[in-house]
């Protein structure tokens, strides 16, 4: 796969942190945050998909949610 080369600024605090966990698991940086990078462009993707069906569900079971409430 090839790689791209990123900049970014990130508070000391957070940097200091996923230095932290780099070392205790033994991974890269650039590992962590390919793994993390991935990870939210996954839940943002996936997130308009599940709020579609769940409103969907809402729209087909309206009369339940009715009588459910009651």
């Amino acid at each position: 796969m090839a790689m791209v080369k990123i900049s970014s600024q990130v508070e000391e605090a957070e940097w200091t942190a996923l230095q932290d966990i780099a070392r205790e698991s033994h991974q890269s940086i650039s590992g962590l945050l390919t793994e993390a990078i991935a990870d939210y462009v996954r839940k943002r993707r996936l997130r308009p998909v599940v709020l579609d069906h769940l409103e969907e569900s809402m729209d087909e079971n309206e009369e339940l949610g009715r009588r459910l409430a009651e």
